[in-house]
């Protein structure tokens, strides 16, 4: 009877999730907001900061520490196949060439200065909001990182919908947060191993095991999953046994990765760079691996977000509110600024280099993801984590406001978006 008395718990938790996720979700969406940002304020007002806070019995009775605990569980199981599918979508033909160097240096131009600013705010805030025993370099490191990120699973979303995904721009700011993305995870992987295995020999295991990881699922990996490639496109489609091959080889990957101490999430990331790039393979994983994934589980990624965001420091006179403007601004003028110089001093025009730079300070799930994992390995307060979702969610819902302002639709319709020509003397 106590396990019907959990099932159901968990069944009504879950319904709460969804309804409120989708009803933020397309509230965003009438306001001509991605939906990504609607369901990160469900999330936040499932937590302390409404539902706890007008109804305290009702929360405590839909999320009971052993319903959060499995919210948890379901929550790494989606994030995992996330970003698999995240992987597995990069394309590695923009990645080459002229291109990829444009979007090197327009990655780097987001990331170095967001990092300095990130890590000086950091070292500002040490003594109030870092962890109890924290080293101050893992702190800095860890904030500076996260503020990094850019979500590039939206961003290719809000390109595919204005029509510019193939164009000269939109292929260089999508593979510049792709490149943004990589590095973060691996960046995360090195904050793990050295600011959560307590040791210098755990660290080097952790760092040399997720090296070790990657280097042989991006080659023999890679080739054994060409076959699979190549009998799906003989096939025009990914049988049920193909299927649960790909679902196992995920599986295994976050299982390996999470026991090595760099969780999940990097070996279900790794895993989709290794995957075969197939249109046969990209539709079918799409089509049976994409809807129940973005419409329930990470959801519930939402939700766990939101009922660990505590906001009490918010109040009227509250601690956080200098902490959190100083941080946002750090987050939003190293990227904005940055990419948006390097796109002008690339050749395009300053409504061109505005509209980079809003798009690329879209931080979406990915930060959340990011300071998720931060939050479980004691990397980072409730109170910085609380601070780092308000900028995830800020900068996200500026990222298209900025956009259309840059560049309204008549002038992203009719204008050439190519580098204009170098000016002869």
């Amino acid at each position: 009877m106590n396990q019907i008395h959990f099932a159901l718990q968990v069944f009504a938790a879950l319904a709460v999730v969804l309804v409120a996720t989708t009803l933020c979700g397309r509230l965003a969406m009438l306001v001509k907001q991605p939906r990504v940002v609607g369901e990160m304020v469900a999330g936040v007002l499932l937590g302390p900061a409404l539902l706890g806070a007008v109804a305290p019995g009702v929360q405590a009775q839909l999320f009971p520490s052993d319903v959060k605990s499995t919210l948890y569980v379901l929550s790494t199981i989606g994030l995992t196949f996330y970003m698999f599918l995240v992987g597995s979508s990069l394309d590695h033909g923009l990645t080459t060439g002229a291109n990829a160097r444009k979007a090197t240096v327009l990655a780097v131009s987001g990331i170095v200065p967001t990092f300095l600013l990130g890590a000086g705010a950091a070292v500002l805030f040490y003594d109030s909001l870092s962890p109890e025993g924290s080293s101050l370099w893992v702190f800095l490191l860890f904030v500076g990182g996260a503020l990094s990120i850019t979500a590039f699973p939206m961003l290719a979303r809000i390109l595919e919908e204005r029509g510019i995904a193939n164009t000269p721009i939109g292929g260089l700011t999508l593979v510049a947060a792709a490149i943004d993305d990589a590095v973060a995870w691996a960046f995360l992987a090195l904050i793990i191993a050295v600011g959560a295995s307590g040791s210098p020999s755990g660290a080097l295991r952790t760092i040399l095991g997720a090296a070790i990881f990657a280097v042989v699922m991006l080659t023999l990996g890679r080739r054994w999953l060409a076959k699979l490639g190549e009998r799906a496109e003989r096939d025009g489609k990914l049988s049920r046994d193909m299927v649960a091959v790909v679902l196992l080889v995920v599986l295994v990957a976050g299982w390996f990765t999470d026991y090595i101490g760099v969780f999940s999430v990097f070996g279900g990331f790794i895993t989709g760079l290794a995957m075969p790039k197939s249109k046969v393979v990209r539709h079918e994983l799409e089509t049976k691996l994409a809807d129940l994934n973005s419409i329930l589980l990470l959801p519930v990624f939402f939700a766990f977000s939101g009922l660990n965001t505590r906001v009490d420091g918010f109040g009227a006179g509250g601690a956080l509110w200098f902490p959190l403007a100083v941080i946002m601004l750090a987050a939003f003028a190293g990227k904005y600024l940055g990419c948006g110089l390097v796109v002008r001093a690339q050749g395009y025009s300053w409504r061109y280099a505005s509209a980079v730079g809003g798009l690329m300070n879209a931080r979406g799930l990915m930060i959340l993801i990011f300071i998720n994992i931060g939050l479980a390995y004691d990397l980072v307060t409730p109170e910085m984590f609380a601070i780092l979702v308000a900028v995830a969610i800020v900068t996200t819902a500026a990222a298209m406001p900025i956009y259309r302002a840059s560049l309204p639709d008549h002038l992203e319709a009719t204008a050439d978006v190519r580098p204009s020509p170098a000016p002869v003397r």
